[in-house]
Formats: C-alpha cells, structure tokens, sequence
C-alpha cells in the first residue's frame, strides 16, 4: 500500500465487549472454533475475521470463516497436521476438517521493511504480497472497513480499527485508505464492492464509488478466468438482479459485459425485461436451494447481441443457421476476452441460442425431434422468458408449453394435418378434444362407444 494510502486509514481501536454485541458462538462452526482455540493455547494471537464477523453482526449465517493470526504459515503448518500451505500471491494456510477448510492467513504487514516476507507491485498492483505484520497494520490492509473486524476468541469481543462497527450500523461501504490507489492495486475490488452492497442491502460511499468511471477500464488487466469467478459471486449468489442493476448504476457493466451493455443502450425494452426476469428467476431458484447453471445465465446476458447480429446477416443473405452461428462465436469470443466463460458452458449457451429458430417448425417430425434434445428444457425455458419480444414469441412459448402436456398420440395427430411449410404462428395450439358420448342404441345398460 502507498505512503498516501496509510496515511488516509490511521487505525484507532474500539473494542467492543462481548455484552455489546450478537455474536454467538453456536453460530460460529467447530472447525473454526478449534483453530481459533487451538491457536490461542499454543500463545498465538487468534481472531475470527472478515466476512465472517460482519455476516454475524448482521444475523447472517455465514459459509465460511476466515481466521487471522500472527503465527506464520510455517508455524500454522507445525501445529495444524491437517493443514496444507498454497498460494504464491497471497501466502496462507488450509486447515481442513473433513469437508470444511479454515483459511488462515497470517497479520498481513504495510512495508517490506516492517516485517519479514516479500511484495512485488507491477504498475500499481501487487501481484506478490507477503509481508508480515501486526493486527493493527492488517486492518488497513483489508478492503473495506466492514471486512476489517475481529473477534477475539481470548475473551468474545470484537476489535475495530477502522470503523467497521459504525459501517455496520449505518449500513454503508466504505473502502480503507485512497479508493483510486486501492483499486489500482486490484481493480476487481471495484466488482467486490458492487457485489457485498447488493448482498447486503448496503450503500456504497460517494468517494469509493467515484473512482469507478475512470478506473473501470483496468478491470480488463484482471485475469478472465478471475472475473469469471467474480460473475458467478455476482450472479448465481441469490442477489443476481440487485448485483446486475448495480453494475449498470455504477457504469461498470461495460467493462465486464460490453455485448450486454451495447445491447441494452439501444433501448429494448423487452430485452431488459428478459434479462431481469432471467436474474430474478435465478435468485429464486437459489432461495429454493435449486440448482443453477452459469451456462443459462450467461445464454441470457448476451442474447441481445446475438439475436441482433444473427437477424443482420440474415438480412444480408447468410444462411440463418450459419448466421446464428457466426454471431454466436463472434459474442462468446468477445466475452471471453473479458471473462473466460469455460467451453463446457459456452457449448450449452450456443446450443440455447440455436434452438431459439427451431421452436417456430412446428411440423410433427420437427417437434418430437425438439422435445427429444437433451438442451430442449433449457431452450423451452429461454423461450418462456422471451414472451415480451413480441406477441407471436409469447403465443409460441403457449403452444410450446400445451404441446408438452398432450400425450404423445393425441399431440400427434393434434400435428397431424399441418402443412409442412406452415409457419408456427398459423398452427392453432393442440387443445384436447371433447369426446361425446353416444346414446345407446339399444338398452340402457349398454355401454356406449366413445368417438
């Protein structure tokens, strides 16, 4: 961190007595526990931090917990035999309990000079950071002040350096030190601080929100495969939507997504409404404990793109499979660019986007072919969410959904006398046929035929 940049996060501790807070330790999980004990008792400091602290400020049940201490990794790894040392940027331990890992992370240090270990920093961000210090230096060295609290296990209080307490009442982010050194030393805070507000209902301050226009740009140093991770936090957390119309708010999305924000610029109002309703269903799902797939979500972002570029080749004459193709590599490619989407999923995405024309060739060959592709359900259910384009889209996705509610048989000859150039919006949906009973020709105790 700059000389600037600490002298803007002098710490001034407040402690704050077990009496004066929530948190609890039956809420706290035993792996944590017995690290933060174990530690302890052995003479090293230990402190249960971050995220985890302000989750359970916040009545939160948190997934993880972090610790600090001021035991090296080295010395982390001697008394914890079920531990394991990784990282090269950031030099921390694994504490593994059957399948919970405790990250423990030794008091990060301000200056190479102030403590053993070694930092690199290449135009502004560090890309090597192990410097040892004390708790009060790690506390500045933390992001934002709500992510800089600790609670002693030595005697149940929770220690604030920066103010976090206050932040936490107030319900607002602010970040530690000058925000434009620190999200040049890693730009991706700039995605954390969008994402924990929309996580937690918080506001994020003016001053480290400002930087964010002029700065924005760097995310594109940020390695893909990173970002890619950041867009599932984003995205497929159960607060996808607030995180999406706070990407938008804050003029970030363009750097992450630049398909979707040229999309949405052009004022399509049914696409925004997809995209919405996309996000929204995906945050259901994950209250539900539903699965969720980055696959669809991804197929919903960049859809405007897609659709827009294949109809433009079309236009020109390209032959609609090969232009729905064409604009399908020509969007993931460029997405890729920014965010390394895994081909396991970019395979599924093409295959939605590509079963989008199929879903109008309602010929009886053709749609029991549709329903019997493995992606039909994840392409019906894209559908679905395109109802606002257009009415003739949304009375497709009707016809679609009745069609698969018919027997096989009775959808059959439902299909049965539809030319075979018939356009979908010409063929009626297949509604179930009354049957009327015949009277009985004989006595009354006859059983009547059915037509």
């Amino acid at each position: 961190m700059s000389q600037d940049a600490r002298t803007t996060a002098k710490p001034a501790l407040r402690i704050i007595p077990r009496e004066q807070h929530v948190i609890s330790r039956k809420n706290i999980s035993k792996a944590a526990l017995r690290v933060l004990y174990r530690l302890n008792e052995a003479g090293y400091q230990a402190y249960l931090v971050g995220g985890a602290v302000r989750d359970l400020l916040l009545g939160g049940h948190p997934k993880d917990f972090d610790v600090a201490t001021n035991a090296t990794p080295d010395e982390v790894k001697k008394l914890f035999r079920n531990s394991r040392l990784i990282g090269r940027r950031f030099r921390l331990a694994h504490v593994v309990y059957g399948p919970e890992i405790i990250e423990v992370a030794t008091f990060r240090g301000t200056g190479e000079e102030e403590g053993e270990g070694d930092r690199h920093i290449v135009d502004g961000r560090i890309v090597r950071d192990n410097v040892w210090g004390t708790i009060e230096e790690d506390a500045i060295r933390r992001d934002f002040r709500v992510n800089a609290l600790y609670y002693d296990i030595s005697d149940f209080s929770v220690r604030d350096y920066v103010g976090g307490m206050q932040d936490v009442e107030d319900r607002v982010l602010h970040l530690i030190g000058d925000p434009a050194t620190r999200y040049r030393e890693d730009p991706v805070r700039m995605l954390r601080a969008v994402r924990l507000a929309a996580k937690l209902g918080f506001r994020i301050d003016a001053a480290a929100a400002a930087p964010f226009d002029e700065l924005g740009p760097l995310l594109a140093d940020a390695a893909p495969a990173r970002l890619f991770d950041e867009s599932l936090k984003l995205f497929l957390a159960g607060h996808g939507l607030k995180s999406f119309r706070m990407l938008e708010q804050t003029g970030l999305l363009k750097f992450m997504f630049p398909a979707t924000a040229r999309a949405l610029k052009r004022g399509d109002k049914a696409l925004r409404a997809l995209v919405e309703q996309g996000l929204a269903n995906t945050d259901a799902r994950v209250a539900e404990g539903k699965s969720v797939t980055p696959a669809f979500l991804f197929a919903v972002l960049l859809w405007g793109e897609v659709r827009d570029l294949a109809h433009t080749w079309i236009t020109k004459g390209l032959e609609p499979n090969a232009a729905w193709e064409r604009a399908a590599v020509h969007v993931i490619g460029e997405q890729c660019q920014r965010v390394a989407i895994p081909r396991r999923f970019t395979l599924t995405m093409e295959e939605i986007w590509a079963l989008q024309p199929r879903f109008e060739q309602v010929q009886r060959k053709r749609v029991f072919r549709l329903m019997a592709h493995p992606r039909f359900r994840a392409a019906f259910d894209f559908l679905l969410l395109r109802a606002a384009e257009s009415p003739a889209v949304k009375e497709l996705g009707d016809w679609w959904a009745h069609a698969q509610q018919l027997p096989h048989e009775t959808l059959a000859a439902a299909l049965a006398g539809s030319s075979a150039g018939a356009p979908a919006e010409s063929v009626a949906p297949a509604k179930p046929r009354k049957r009327r009973r015949r009277k009985p020709a004989g006595k009354s105790g006859n059983k009547s035929d059915h037509a």
